[in-house]
């Protein structure tokens, strides 16, 4: 299998592994969360962004129709906050905007 395809079913069946509570709807609670988080995120960079020590946050930043639960669609955008996260690490790009150490040299001069 090529490795986005591994990459897309990986996030399908993870998700589905942590959300399947007997045949209801297949969404995360925070338990179901905290679980995923400190089972599936063993990268110290990843684990920075979002902790499983900080599930309340996690879930107010993810859970974006209030209803305590994190469906499918909010988990992506947890996936893709992480890989962004993640990205700009790699790269070195990303960090906080505004004025560098080098524009207020600039300015005092």
């Amino acid at each position: 299998m090529a490795r986005l395809d591994q990459v897309i079913t990986n996030i399908v069946d993870i998700f589905v592994e942590y959300a399947d509570d007997g045949g209801k709807k297949r969404q995360l609670n925070k338990e179901e969360l905290k679980k995923l988080f400190e089972q599936e995120i063993q990268s110290p960079d990843l684990k920075d962004t979002i902790s499983a020590d900080d599930i309340e946050e996690a879930m107010a930043m993810l859970d974006k129709n209030h209803d305590g639960e994190v469906n499918f669609r909010e988990f992506c955008r947890c996936v893709c906050v992480l890989a962004k996260c993640y990205f700009n690490k790699r790269t070195g790009k990303g960090g906080k905007r505004g004025r560098g150490k080098d524009q207020k040299e600039e300015e005092e001069d």
